[in-house]
Order: C-alpha cells, then structure tokens, then sequence
C-alpha cells in the first residue's frame, strides 16, 4: 500500500483524531473512507449535488 504525505491545520486534524477516536479506528481507515465517499458522489449526474453534499460533510466536521 502505498502511503501519501497530507498537511492540514491542527485544529483540523483534532477533529479527524476524534472522530476515529469515537469510531474506534485509526485516521487513515477514516481517510480512506471519506476519499471513497467523495469519489463516489463526484460521480454523480448532477454536479451541483456532489458540491452540496461536500458542504453538508464539510459543515460536519466542523
């Protein structure tokens, strides 16, 4: 597997580390999930569907 190098601010990362840590996995299984799902809906027909949805997720985690 290969492996990747990522910056984001701190305050964003303590997010992502509580929510793994309230799921009980580790930051990249939570990683690997949220990249899934955001393939996933930026595939969808309707492109202003995907961007709404990217709000919703991105209004969650903050």
């Amino acid at each position: 597997m290969a492996r990747i190098l990522i910056s984001m601010p701190d305050d964003f990362l303590d997010k992502v580390d509580g929510i793994a840590n309230d799921e009980q996995r580790t930051r990249s299984e939570l990683v690997r999930e949220a990249l899934r799902n955001y393939i996933k809906r930026s595939r969808i027909a309707n492109p202003q569907k995907a961007v709404d949805n990217a709000k919703i997720l991105d209004e969650l985690l903050d």
